[in-house]
């Protein structure tokens, strides 16, 4: 899945770490996902929890994508980009 949302939003992110957990146990089990992206020195973590193990990592690494995009926008060459 991750490199399906890389074709749909270009990134050179890597995928540093990438962790599953059950959170609870049963047929019904939620899984809790952990996902650290890093790029250019920066590094970030997002997790997400869903029954859908696939669900659960899509949605922690999208959550760490946009907070690397929140990165970008606030680095040191934000405000020299903005003027």
């Amino acid at each position: 899945c991750f490199n399906a949302i890389k074709a749909l939003v270009p990134n050179e992110a890597e995928l540093e770490l990438y962790q599953v957990h059950a959170v609870t146990e049963g047929t019904d089990a939620q899984a809790e996902v952990s996902v650290r992206l890093g790029e250019n020195g920066r590094s970030v973590t997002a997790k997400a929890a869903d029954p859908d193990t696939l669900v659960a990592s899509t949605r922690a690494y999208l959550a760490a994508l946009n907070r690397l995009m929140v990165k970008r926008t606030r680095g040191p060459n934000a405000q020299a980009m903005a003027s």
